[in-house]
């Protein structure tokens, strides 16, 4: 991706910052550990990111009476949330199951003033060109390096014309969805490689002669 954004654009296409098609926010507060319950609302950390979309495997929680004084922290289906800290620029699109959790100071939440290009705007920020945009751009020193509202408000965004806009990302939105379809099935595997093991050398199962 150039400076601008618009080497080699398609005709019909254009390049707007992001900022002129969402609002971007800034996280919460840090959530000090010794707030984290059981149960509650969960908040999503930058290592709750993955193939863009948010794992709950890993998620804490917080009480009602914490996340009552952090609503403008709720995030809701279609928005995106991209790392702003330590490994810069990761993504992951919200889906229905994780509207109204929280997210924390780490991340960025962008939300699209049309949720529908919400995919096709994943799409651009999961680029690995856009990721070292911003890593150019990040401040600090290594393992500390961050970005702001601001730069990611400047990130140039080729916009196709809807229509290509809504292909793109259903195209890439069905090879996600297969991506953690085999995740899962790799993870029940190696769960029950494990119950396996177990039952095996405390020999409690029979082995195949």
């Amino acid at each position: 991706m150039s400076e601008d954004g618009l080497e080699g654009l398609p005709p019909g296409w254009r390049c707007v910052p992001l900022g002129e098609v969402c609002d971007i926010q800034a996280g919460g507060p840090a959530v000090r550990r010794n707030e984290h319950v059981q149960a509650g609302v969960p908040v999503v950390r930058p290592g709750d990111l993955r193939h863009q979309r948010i794992s709950a495997q890993s998620v804490v929680h917080v009480g009602p009476e914490t996340a009552g004084g952090l609503l403008k922290y709720r995030i809701a289906a279609d928005d995106i949330l991209v790392t702003r800290t330590g490994t810069v620029g990761r993504v992951a699109l919200v889906t229905d199951r994780e509207s109204g959790w929280l997210y924390n100071t780490h991340l960025l939440r962008v939300r699209a003033h049309d949720p529908a290009q919400a995919p096709y705007l994943l799409a651009h920020l999961s680029l690995r060109q856009v990721a070292e945009w911003l890593e150019r751009r990040a401040a600090g020193t290594t393992g500390m390096r961050s970005i702001t509202v601001r730069t990611l408000q400047d990130l140039p965004v080729p916009l196709a014309p809807f229509d290509r806009q809504r292909e793109i990302g259903a195209a890439l939105k069905a090879v996600d969805e297969k991506i953690r379809a085999h995740e899962e099935i790799v993870r029940v595997a190696t769960d029950l490689r494990a119950t396996l093991a177990e039952l095996l050398m405390a020999d409690r199962l029979p082995t195949d002669s």
